[in-house]
Protein backbone atom coordinates (compact mmCIF):
# COMPACT_ATOMS: atom_id res chain seq x y z
CA UNK A 1 0.00 0.00 0.00
CA UNK A 2 1.68 3.26 -0.99
CA UNK A 3 1.89 5.74 1.68
CA UNK A 4 0.78 9.24 1.49
CA UNK A 5 3.18 12.08 2.81
CA UNK A 6 2.15 13.51 5.89
CA UNK A 7 1.69 16.81 5.15
CA UNK A 8 2.24 18.07 8.65
CA UNK A 9 5.95 16.79 8.82
CA UNK A 10 8.20 19.86 9.35
CA UNK A 11 10.52 19.48 6.06
CA UNK A 12 7.72 19.42 3.55
CA UNK A 13 5.50 21.87 6.40
CA UNK A 14 8.73 23.76 5.64
CA UNK A 15 8.27 23.68 2.17
CA UNK A 16 5.02 24.83 2.49
CA UNK A 17 5.31 27.59 4.70
CA UNK A 18 5.90 30.15 1.98
CA UNK A 19 2.18 29.88 0.38
CA UNK A 20 0.66 29.82 4.30
CA UNK A 21 2.73 32.89 5.34
CA UNK A 22 1.20 34.77 1.97
CA UNK A 23 -2.10 34.38 3.84
CA UNK A 24 -2.98 36.37 7.02
CA UNK A 25 -1.87 34.75 10.74
CA UNK A 26 -5.76 33.30 11.51
CA UNK A 27 -6.65 32.68 7.95
CA UNK A 28 -3.67 30.53 7.77
CA UNK A 29 -4.27 28.88 11.55
CA UNK A 30 -7.90 28.24 9.99
CA UNK A 31 -6.47 26.07 7.37
CA UNK A 32 -4.35 24.06 9.74
CA UNK A 33 -7.34 23.37 11.57
CA UNK A 34 -9.21 22.61 8.24
CA UNK A 35 -6.72 19.91 7.16
CA UNK A 36 -6.19 18.59 10.60
CA UNK A 37 -9.95 17.70 10.77
CA UNK A 38 -9.75 15.83 7.37
CA UNK A 39 -6.74 13.53 8.66
CA UNK A 40 -7.66 9.89 9.76
CA UNK A 41 -7.55 9.02 13.26
CA UNK A 42 -5.96 6.39 14.20
CA UNK A 43 -1.97 6.30 15.02
CA UNK A 44 -2.89 7.44 19.04
CA UNK A 45 -4.64 4.44 20.08
CA UNK A 46 -1.56 2.76 19.80
CA UNK A 47 0.50 4.88 21.48
CA UNK A 48 -1.51 5.33 24.68
CA UNK A 49 -1.97 1.23 24.61
CA UNK A 50 2.47 1.22 24.49
CA UNK A 51 2.13 3.90 27.38
CA UNK A 52 -0.43 1.99 29.73
CA UNK A 53 1.98 -1.23 28.96
CA UNK A 54 4.81 1.07 30.43
CA UNK A 55 6.91 0.12 27.13
CA UNK A 56 7.43 3.66 26.09
CA UNK A 57 10.48 5.72 27.86
CA UNK A 58 9.01 8.88 27.22
CA UNK A 59 6.02 7.72 29.42
CA UNK A 60 5.21 9.84 32.26
CA UNK A 61 2.72 10.35 35.07
CA UNK A 62 1.61 13.46 36.65
CA UNK A 63 -1.10 14.17 38.64
CA UNK A 64 -2.34 10.70 38.49
CA UNK A 65 -2.38 10.56 34.95
CA UNK A 66 -0.62 8.93 32.38
CA UNK A 67 1.18 10.52 29.70
CA UNK A 68 2.36 8.54 26.65
CA UNK A 69 4.56 11.23 26.09
CA UNK A 70 5.58 14.51 27.60
CA UNK A 71 5.21 16.85 24.51
CA UNK A 72 1.56 18.26 24.49
CA UNK A 73 0.53 21.13 22.61
CA UNK A 74 -0.57 24.13 24.79
CA UNK A 75 -4.16 25.64 24.80
CA UNK A 76 -4.86 28.31 22.31
CA UNK A 77 -4.06 26.09 19.32
CA UNK A 78 -7.31 24.78 19.37
CA UNK A 79 -10.08 27.19 21.24
CA UNK A 80 -12.91 25.23 20.29
CA UNK A 81 -12.13 21.48 20.74
CA UNK A 82 -12.45 20.96 17.15
CA UNK A 83 -9.36 19.05 16.71
CA UNK A 84 -8.23 17.29 19.99
CA UNK A 85 -7.98 13.90 18.34
CA UNK A 86 -6.17 14.31 15.04
CA UNK A 87 -3.27 16.34 17.05
CA UNK A 88 -3.12 13.30 19.39
CA UNK A 89 -2.61 10.88 16.16
CA UNK A 90 0.55 13.22 15.51
CA UNK A 91 2.17 11.80 17.92
CA UNK A 92 1.81 14.33 21.11
CA UNK A 93 1.08 12.68 23.87
CA UNK A 94 -1.90 14.95 25.21
CA UNK A 95 -3.45 17.93 24.20
CA UNK A 96 -5.51 21.05 25.66
CA UNK A 97 -8.48 22.69 24.04
CA UNK A 98 -9.45 26.23 24.99
CA UNK A 99 -9.99 28.55 26.51
CA UNK A 100 -13.22 28.16 26.83
CA UNK A 101 -15.85 30.86 28.25
CA UNK A 102 -19.29 30.72 29.65
CA UNK A 103 -20.73 32.53 26.91
CA UNK A 104 -19.62 32.75 23.25
CA UNK A 105 -17.36 35.78 22.17
CA UNK A 106 -16.02 37.24 19.33
CA UNK A 107 -12.28 38.50 21.48
CA UNK A 108 -10.84 41.27 20.34
CA UNK A 109 -10.74 43.47 17.17
CA UNK A 110 -9.08 42.14 14.05
CA UNK A 111 -5.71 42.55 13.25
CA UNK A 112 -5.02 40.58 16.38
CA UNK A 113 -2.80 37.70 15.45
CA UNK A 114 0.85 39.05 14.09
CA UNK A 115 3.57 36.65 13.04
CA UNK A 116 7.44 38.16 13.91
CA UNK A 117 9.30 36.13 11.29
CA UNK A 118 12.56 37.58 11.92
CA UNK A 119 12.80 36.65 15.71
CA UNK A 120 10.55 33.33 15.29
CA UNK A 121 7.78 35.15 17.37
CA UNK A 122 4.15 35.54 17.62
CA UNK A 123 2.31 38.10 19.53
CA UNK A 124 -1.09 37.73 19.68
CA UNK A 125 -4.44 40.30 21.43
CA UNK A 126 -7.11 37.39 20.42
CA UNK A 127 -8.78 38.03 23.57
CA UNK A 128 -10.18 34.36 24.54
CA UNK A 129 -12.70 34.24 21.08
CA UNK A 130 -14.12 31.34 21.22
CA UNK A 131 -17.90 29.96 20.65
CA UNK A 132 -18.51 29.29 24.16
CA UNK A 133 -19.31 26.43 26.36
CA UNK A 134 -22.44 24.97 24.67
CA UNK A 135 -20.78 24.23 21.71
CA UNK A 136 -17.29 23.10 23.01
CA UNK A 137 -19.66 20.48 25.13
CA UNK A 138 -21.31 19.17 21.99
CA UNK A 139 -18.12 18.60 20.37
CA UNK A 140 -16.18 17.26 23.75
CA UNK A 141 -19.09 14.72 24.39
CA UNK A 142 -19.20 13.45 20.88
CA UNK A 143 -15.44 12.27 21.24
CA UNK A 144 -16.25 11.36 25.12
CA UNK A 145 -14.86 7.52 25.08
CA UNK A 146 -11.72 8.21 22.61
CA UNK A 147 -8.87 7.73 24.68
CA UNK A 148 -5.98 9.85 24.59
CA UNK A 149 -5.60 12.98 27.15
CA UNK A 150 -7.65 15.76 26.60
CA UNK A 151 -7.35 18.30 28.70
CA UNK A 152 -9.83 21.55 28.92
CA UNK A 153 -8.74 25.18 29.28
CA UNK A 154 -11.45 27.31 31.06
CA UNK A 155 -11.99 31.37 31.25
CA UNK A 156 -14.04 33.75 31.85
CA UNK A 157 -16.13 36.34 29.41
CA UNK A 158 -14.89 39.44 29.16
CA UNK A 159 -17.66 41.38 30.22
CA UNK A 160 -18.67 38.78 32.92
CA UNK A 161 -19.48 40.91 35.94
CA UNK A 162 -18.42 37.62 38.28
CA UNK A 163 -15.33 36.57 36.35
CA UNK A 164 -14.82 34.02 39.71
CA UNK A 165 -18.55 32.79 39.20
CA UNK A 166 -17.21 32.18 35.51
CA UNK A 167 -14.37 30.20 36.35
CA UNK A 168 -16.81 27.87 38.73
CA UNK A 169 -19.33 27.39 36.06
CA UNK A 170 -16.98 26.23 33.32
CA UNK A 171 -15.23 24.13 35.79
CA UNK A 172 -18.46 22.37 37.12
CA UNK A 173 -19.50 21.44 33.70
CA UNK A 174 -16.42 20.87 31.92
CA UNK A 175 -15.32 18.62 34.78
CA UNK A 176 -17.28 15.37 33.53
CA UNK A 177 -15.79 15.24 30.24
CA UNK A 178 -11.80 16.81 31.10
CA UNK A 179 -9.07 14.70 31.57
CA UNK A 180 -7.40 17.71 33.30
CA UNK A 181 -8.72 21.30 34.00
CA UNK A 182 -6.92 24.24 33.18
CA UNK A 183 -7.14 27.52 34.99
CA UNK A 184 -6.48 30.55 32.77
CA UNK A 185 -5.54 33.80 34.71
CA UNK A 186 -2.60 34.70 32.88
CA UNK A 187 -3.39 36.02 29.35
CA UNK A 188 -2.79 39.24 28.97
CA UNK A 189 -5.49 39.87 26.64
CA UNK A 190 -8.60 40.31 28.95
CA UNK A 191 -8.32 43.40 31.05
CA UNK A 192 -8.16 42.94 34.46
CA UNK A 193 -7.89 38.85 34.04
CA UNK A 194 -3.68 38.40 35.60
CA UNK A 195 -5.42 40.75 38.91
CA UNK A 196 -6.57 36.58 39.94
CA UNK A 197 -2.97 35.82 40.40
CA UNK A 198 -3.44 37.96 43.55
CA UNK A 199 -2.81 36.37 46.88
CA UNK A 200 -6.43 36.84 48.07
CA UNK A 201 -8.45 37.01 44.90
CA UNK A 202 -6.08 33.47 43.75
CA UNK A 203 -7.53 32.16 47.29
CA UNK A 204 -10.84 32.48 46.35
CA UNK A 205 -10.82 31.23 42.88
CA UNK A 206 -9.11 27.89 43.61
CA UNK A 207 -11.76 27.24 46.38
CA UNK A 208 -14.88 28.32 44.23
CA UNK A 209 -13.10 25.92 40.98
CA UNK A 210 -12.67 22.90 43.33
CA UNK A 211 -15.91 23.45 45.05
CA UNK A 212 -17.70 23.54 41.49
CA UNK A 213 -15.57 20.46 40.89
CA UNK A 214 -16.93 18.11 42.91
CA UNK A 215 -20.43 19.34 42.51
CA UNK A 216 -20.06 17.95 38.96
CA UNK A 217 -20.32 14.46 40.75
CA UNK A 218 -20.83 11.50 38.73
CA UNK A 219 -21.19 13.02 35.69
CA UNK A 220 -17.97 12.75 34.40
CA UNK A 221 -17.04 10.73 31.33
CA UNK A 222 -15.32 7.34 31.52
CA UNK A 223 -11.32 7.62 32.37
CA UNK A 224 -11.75 10.77 33.65
CA UNK A 225 -12.49 9.78 37.04
CA UNK A 226 -15.32 11.96 39.36
CA UNK A 227 -12.35 14.93 40.34
CA UNK A 228 -10.11 15.57 37.17
CA UNK A 229 -6.72 17.14 38.24
CA UNK A 230 -6.46 20.97 38.04
CA UNK A 231 -3.85 22.75 36.91
CA UNK A 232 -3.52 26.71 37.02
CA UNK A 233 -2.03 28.53 34.24
CA UNK A 234 0.20 31.25 34.88
CA UNK A 235 2.08 34.53 33.54
CA UNK A 236 5.76 34.89 33.20
CA UNK A 237 5.71 38.19 34.05
CA UNK A 238 5.43 37.84 37.55
CA UNK A 239 7.71 39.32 40.73
CA UNK A 240 9.38 37.08 43.29
CA UNK A 241 6.85 37.54 46.08
CA UNK A 242 4.50 36.53 43.21
CA UNK A 243 5.78 33.43 42.64
CA UNK A 244 6.61 32.68 46.37
CA UNK A 245 2.31 33.28 46.92
CA UNK A 246 1.25 31.14 44.19
CA UNK A 247 3.30 28.55 45.24
CA UNK A 248 2.47 29.00 48.26
CA UNK A 249 -1.03 28.58 47.44
CA UNK A 250 -0.57 26.07 45.16
CA UNK A 251 0.71 23.39 47.75
CA UNK A 252 -1.89 24.54 50.29
CA UNK A 253 -4.81 24.06 47.99
CA UNK A 254 -3.28 20.64 46.76
CA UNK A 255 -3.61 21.84 43.09
CA UNK A 256 -2.18 19.39 40.61
CA UNK A 257 0.31 21.10 38.34
CA UNK A 258 1.12 24.57 37.18
CA UNK A 259 1.46 25.52 33.64
CA UNK A 260 4.74 27.57 33.43
CA UNK A 261 4.14 29.86 31.17
CA UNK A 262 1.41 31.87 29.15
CA UNK A 263 2.66 34.52 27.18
CA UNK A 264 4.90 38.24 28.05
CA UNK A 265 3.79 41.89 27.89
CA UNK A 266 7.42 42.38 28.11
CA UNK A 267 9.58 43.34 25.09
CA UNK A 268 13.14 42.02 24.51
CA UNK A 269 14.50 42.93 21.57
CA UNK A 270 12.74 41.90 18.16
CA UNK A 271 13.68 42.76 14.41
CA UNK A 272 10.75 42.37 13.21
CA UNK A 273 8.60 45.28 12.07
CA UNK A 274 5.14 44.24 14.15
CA UNK A 275 7.27 44.36 17.49
CA UNK A 276 5.43 47.10 18.59
CA UNK A 277 2.06 45.76 18.33
CA UNK A 278 -0.02 45.17 21.71
CA UNK A 279 -0.91 41.46 23.02
CA UNK A 280 0.99 38.57 24.64
CA UNK A 281 4.87 37.73 23.07
CA UNK A 282 5.50 34.04 22.39
CA UNK A 283 8.26 31.83 20.65
CA UNK A 284 11.82 32.06 20.79
CA UNK A 285 11.87 35.95 22.41
CA UNK A 286 9.94 34.43 25.52
CA UNK A 287 12.05 30.96 26.08
CA UNK A 288 14.10 31.97 28.31
CA UNK A 289 12.04 33.91 30.49
CA UNK A 290 9.84 31.03 30.67
CA UNK A 291 12.68 28.74 31.47
CA UNK A 292 13.84 30.91 34.42
CA UNK A 293 10.34 30.98 35.86
CA UNK A 294 10.67 26.91 35.85
CA UNK A 295 13.40 27.18 37.75
CA UNK A 296 11.57 29.58 40.10
CA UNK A 297 9.04 27.66 40.77
CA UNK A 298 10.30 24.27 41.05
CA UNK A 299 12.72 26.23 43.88
CA UNK A 300 9.56 27.98 45.41
CA UNK A 301 7.48 24.43 45.41
CA UNK A 302 10.45 22.94 46.91
CA UNK A 303 9.56 20.43 43.33
CA UNK A 304 6.13 19.75 45.33
CA UNK A 305 4.01 20.03 42.85
CA UNK A 306 4.51 18.95 39.03
CA UNK A 307 5.48 21.67 36.55
CA UNK A 308 4.65 21.67 32.87
CA UNK A 309 6.89 24.06 30.71
CA UNK A 310 5.79 26.33 27.98
CA UNK A 311 7.12 29.21 25.59
CA UNK A 312 9.67 29.05 22.77
CA UNK A 313 10.40 25.09 23.20
CA UNK A 314 10.97 24.66 18.92
CA UNK A 315 13.17 21.52 19.43
CA UNK A 316 14.21 18.45 21.64
CA UNK A 317 17.54 19.88 22.89
CA UNK A 318 14.47 23.01 24.56
CA UNK A 319 12.29 20.42 25.89
CA UNK A 320 15.38 18.35 27.05
CA UNK A 321 16.16 21.64 28.84
CA UNK A 322 13.48 22.54 30.59
CA UNK A 323 12.58 19.19 31.56
CA UNK A 324 15.87 18.99 33.48
CA UNK A 325 15.37 22.27 34.87
CA UNK A 326 11.86 20.81 36.54
CA UNK A 327 9.17 20.40 34.38
CA UNK A 328 7.78 17.14 33.38
CA UNK A 329 5.66 17.97 30.70
CA UNK A 330 6.07 20.80 27.99
CA UNK A 331 3.52 21.77 25.47
CA UNK A 332 4.15 23.76 22.05
CA UNK A 333 1.79 26.11 20.12
CA UNK A 334 4.14 29.06 18.57
CA UNK A 335 6.77 26.56 16.95
CA UNK A 336 3.89 25.03 15.48
CA UNK A 337 2.96 28.04 13.44
CA UNK A 338 7.17 27.94 11.70
CA UNK A 339 7.30 24.26 11.89
CA UNK A 340 3.72 22.51 11.53
CA UNK A 341 1.14 20.53 14.01
CA UNK A 342 4.25 17.50 12.91
CA UNK A 343 6.72 19.18 14.87
CA UNK A 344 5.48 16.84 18.51
CA UNK A 345 6.42 13.78 17.02
CA UNK A 346 9.88 15.14 15.85
CA UNK A 347 10.67 16.50 19.44
CA UNK A 348 9.70 13.37 21.07
CA UNK A 349 11.97 11.31 18.93
CA UNK A 350 14.58 13.61 19.55
CA UNK A 351 13.91 13.08 23.80
CA UNK A 352 14.48 9.52 23.28
CA UNK A 353 18.10 10.66 21.78
CA UNK A 354 18.72 12.89 24.30
CA UNK A 355 17.81 10.90 27.30
CA UNK A 356 19.71 7.86 25.92
CA UNK A 357 22.95 10.17 25.80
CA UNK A 358 22.36 11.76 29.43
CA UNK A 359 21.65 7.77 30.94
CA UNK A 360 18.09 8.32 31.72
CA UNK A 361 16.35 5.75 31.59
CA UNK A 362 12.82 7.26 32.11
CA UNK A 363 11.55 10.97 31.50
CA UNK A 364 10.43 11.13 34.91
CA UNK A 365 14.49 10.52 36.17
CA UNK A 366 15.23 13.28 34.54
CA UNK A 367 12.61 15.82 35.70
CA UNK A 368 14.79 18.86 37.82
CA UNK A 369 18.05 16.78 37.01
CA UNK A 370 19.93 20.34 35.77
Amino acid sequence: MTMRPNLFDPKLFKLARPAIFALDSETGHRMAISALKALPIKRHVTAQQAAAAGKSALAIEVAGLHFPSPVGVAAGFDKDAEVPDALLGLGFGFTEVGSITPLPQTGNPKPRLFRLVEDSAVINRMGFNNGGADAALERLQARAEKPGIVGINIGANKDSPDRIADYAHMARVMAPLATYLAVNISSPNTPGLRALQDESALTTLIDAVIEARAEAGNGARKGAGKHPPIFLKVAPDLEPADIDAIARIALDKGLDALIVSNTTISRPALRSHHSGETGGLSGEPLRELALQRVRDFRKATGGGIPLIGVGGIASADHAWERIRAGASLIQLYSAMVYHGPGLGAHIAKGLERLMRRDGFASVAEAVGSE
